[in-house]
Formats: structure tokens, C-alpha cells, sequence
């Protein structure tokens, strides 16, 4: 008898748990606009529990401060997701251009003390409103376009939006929605002549043919830049406080179940490289200096309006491993 009550303790135990997963499933759909055929939505809802059970146990990890959950990815696999939003081998396809890439050399009269405890160009005007890629392998060609969007606003043209879509359709090196690179993007956007204004060539997230229209240039770059391919952090935050916010790469799978905090040394990011961001700036968040990271999924990912809360001085997520900039 004992035995029987226990059982059927264990199973309501279960099924309240199946419907509070559930319940949640439910409210994921209302809230992304999801829609599912009979047969797709038993595989979604298998992979949603699984997504569920994966923040769990990242939260429960000792010193864990970033917080996981629901997102708008949350019915997708890890591997759907690398395939649909992140790019493979990326770290593979910079050497041929770190011979003769140009170095940024910090000024020699700033010093770290004089950093004040926050800075953001998006206090400046200089920063473009965060973008949604979609489900396409671009970010490269958006950490690229945000990286020239600023730098072009910051020397005294104005902010505009430009043209991501004609770097995905265009840039023949790169491989559009199948991924990139912002240095062989620079090198498109140099070759080119310049970008298109995004109302003039808006993205649409898929590749399409090349529709580039050089009397339609808005913008135009002399040529990019190193900060740091070495993890300099100190380079990072003095290119940051001297001349504009840069783009960098970084390993962003465990980014896909993130919804707010600070991912510090200790959340199990990766150092990988695979996915282009714009970095703005810094601040203090629950007592920890972060990186303060735009991402590309739009403004409904994350807590943050599409912002991500990074720790510095630690390579977390690798964010010092390829950061660069365009020049005006």
C-alpha cells in the first residue's frame, strides 16, 4: 500500500511537471507568433522540454549569474540553431588576411585610470537601433554594416542605416546566408566603392541576386583595421573610448537560451568563434565590469533590447579573439 502511494505521488508529480511544461510551451507560441502542423508540433514541444531542462541546469551551476530560458530559439535543437544563425570554421578564415591587415595602435596618452565606470556609444548617437537577421548565416555582414553605420556617423555624416543585404547578395568571397567574415566584407565594401542606404537595398533574408547601384553609395570605408586578434582586452576598451564601438566575433552557442545578466568566466561560454556582433561599450552590472554586446536577433531576444551583458578581462565567449573596425 505504502508503495502504491508513492507511485502515484511520483506519478501527479510528473504530470504536473508535463503541464507546467506545457503551459509554458503554450505561451512561447503566443508570444513569437509560432505555428505548427499536428506532426511538427509534438517534435517542437520534445525539443522545447529539452531546451527547458538545458537552462536548468545551466542556472543551477555555483556562480552562475547570467539567467537562461525562453527565448524566441527555444524550439530549436543546438544543432538547428548553429546551422540557421551562427557560422562554421569562421576562426579558419582569417589568416589569409593577417599579413597584411593594418594594426590599431592605442594612443600613447590615455591612461586606464581614466576610464570612467561606464561608456556606450549608443549615449552618442552613433548607433543604429539592434537589427534581426533572421534565419540566415549573416551577422557577419550586419557586424560589418554596424561597424561602418558608426564609424561613418562618428566622422561627422550623420547615422544612417546601409545596406547589409548588398554585402549578402554581393560579396563573392563571403558565402551570404551560408556565412563570412567582417574582414573579407571589408574588403567587398572597399572593392565596391561604398554601400547602398538600407531603404535603397533593404535585407530580406535570404541571398538573392546582386542588385548593387554604385550611384545609389551612401557610405564609403578606406580600408579596416585590427584592434586585437590576441585577446587584448586592454586594446579593446581603449579603441572603444578613443574612436568608435568595433566589431567583433565570438562564440555565441550557449547565447541561444540567454535571457538576461552577465555571462562572466564561470556561465561555460565557449571561445569557438561563431557569430559577428558590434561591441558599444561598458558598464557595471551586479558588480561586474561587462562589455556591454549588440547583437543581431532582434530586439525581442533577450532582456536587454537585444543586448547581451558580457564580463571583461577573461576572453569570455572569446570576444577578444577577432575584433576589428572599418575606417572612414
Amino acid at each position: 500500500m505504502k508503495f502504491l502511494v508513492i507511485l502515484v505521488a511520483v506519478l501527479f508529480a510528473c504530470a504536473v511537471l508535463a503541464e507546467t511544461d506545457e503551459d509554458k510551451f503554450q505561451s512561447f507560441i503566443a508570444k513569437f507568433g509560432k505555428s505548427y502542423t499536428p506532426a511538427e508540433y509534438s517534435t517542437r514541444f520534445q525539443i522545447f522540454k529539452d531546451n527547458l531542462r538545458r537552462s536548468e541546469a545551466l542556472n543551477a551551476q555555483p556562480k552562475q549569474t547570467a539567467v537562461f530560458g525562453v527565448t524566441k530559439f527555444s524550439d530549436l535543437s543546438p544543432d538547428e540553431f548553429r546551422e540557421q544563425y551562427l557560422i562554421a570554421n569562421l576562426t579558419q578564415q582569417t589568416a589569409p588576411l593577417l599579413a597584411k591587415a593594418q594594426k590599431w595602435s592605442p594612443p600613447k596618452n590615455i591612461k586606464t585610470e581614466a576610464y570612467p565606470a561606464s561608456f556606450d556609444w549608443n549615449s552618442k548617437g552613433v548607433v543604429t537601433p539592434v537589427y534581426n537577421q533572421g534565419q540566415c548565416g549573416s551577422c557577419w555582414a550586419f557586424s560589418t554594416t554596424e561597424s561602418i553605420e558608426s564609424m561613418n556617423a562618428i566622422a561627422g555624416n550623420g547615422l544612417q542605416s546601409l545596406s547589409m543585404q548588398q554585402i549578402v547578395d554581393c560579396d563573392t568571397t563571403d558565402g551570404g546566408c551560408n556565412g563570412g567574415n567582417p574582414p573579407y566584407a571589408y574588403q567587398y565594401v572597399m572593392d565596391a566603392g561604398g554601400l547602398e542606404l538600407y531603404a535603397d537595398y533593404p535585407y530580406v533574408g535570404v541571398q538573392t541576386e546582386c542588385r548593387f547601384n554604385p550611384s545609389d553609395i551612401a557610405a564609403k570605408i578606406s580600408t579596416w583595421q585590427w584592434i586585437t586578434e590576441d585577446d587584448n582586452e586592454a586594446a579593446m576598451q581603449s579603441f572603444v573610448y578613443t574612436t568608435g564601438p568595433p566589431s567583433i566575433c565570438v562564440d555565441a552557442t550557449l547565447w541561444q537560451t540567454y535571457t538576461s545578466g552577465v555571462i562572466t568566466a564561470d556561465s561555460g561560454c565557449g571561445s569557438r568563434l561563431d557569430h559577428c556582433v558590434q561591441l558599444t561599450g561598458w558598464l557595471q552590472v551586479s558588480g561586474y565590469n561587462v562589455w556591454n554586446v549588440r547583437n543581431s536577433w532582434g530586439q525581442d531576444w533577450a532582456d536587454n533590447g537585444g543586448y547581451i551583458y558580457i564580463e571583461m578581462g577573461y576572453d569570455v565567449c572569446g570576444i577578444g579573439q577577432e575584433v576589428t573596425s572599418s575606417v572612414v
